[in-house]
């Protein structure tokens, strides 16, 4: 079957695209825990993107379970394809010019290095929320830990499921030691030149 898809070549390119938008595409990457505060930061810093004209778009977990992955379970084999499908759609963003934010706790490395693999190194900013589990179980915000906790909720990472820290993140951020603010501020630092 896949012998018979042949791609087709367009005449305008992803150069020509983020030209118009007066700015380069990518993927800034947001991976950690339930609770961390990946989605508060990606909201943050899509808002700043927004008002220096910045063309975005935002991915969130939920969101896109709701939608795009509604087939999919949270074991582990269905985790990966969550994060494959993610990727394919955020290379089509990148493709389109945008600057995408991806919210995910993502919790394989191996995924996380499929993602970079799919939109190419150079388009992958990683974006590591290191909340300890203490405080994100204790904001838990959704129910979650408690449910995970109970046995409620299975393959709950950090609770019954692993988490794989990043080895090497492009930007790490603790939100007990820092702000939301402050968080946005040190992303902007790193993606700067990138987005002129």
């Amino acid at each position: 079957m896949e012998e018979n898809v042949i791609p087709h070549n367009f005449s305008i390119t992803q150069k020509e695209r983020s030209a118009l938008k007066n700015h380069g595409a990518f993927l800034i990457w947001f991976t950690g825990l339930s609770g961390s505060g990946k989605s508060t930061i990606a909201n943050a810093l899509e808002k700043e993107l927004v008002s220096e004209n910045i063309h975005t778009y935002l991915l969130d977990g939920d969101n896109i379970r709701k939608g795009l992955n509604n087939n999919l379970s949270f074991s582990p084999e269905d985790r990966t394809e969550n994060i494959r499908r993610i990727a394919e759609v955020s290379n089509l963003m990148i493709d389109a010019g945008l600057v995408v934010l991806a919210s995910f706790v993502s919790p394989y490395r191996e995924d996380r290095e499929n993602v970079k693999r799919i939109v190419g190194y150079e388009n992958f900013v990683e974006v590591f929320v290191n909340t300890p589990i203490e405080e994100c179980e204790r904001r838990d915000v959704k129910g979650l830990y408690a449910k995970a906790r109970t046995g409620e909720i299975k393959n709950f990472t950090g609770v019954n499921a692993p988490y794989e820290a990043p080895m090497a993140p492009d930007v790490e951020i603790d939100t007990t030691l820092i702000s939301v603010e402050e968080a946005v501020s040190l992303i902007m630092k790193f993606i700067g030149k990138r987005v002129c």
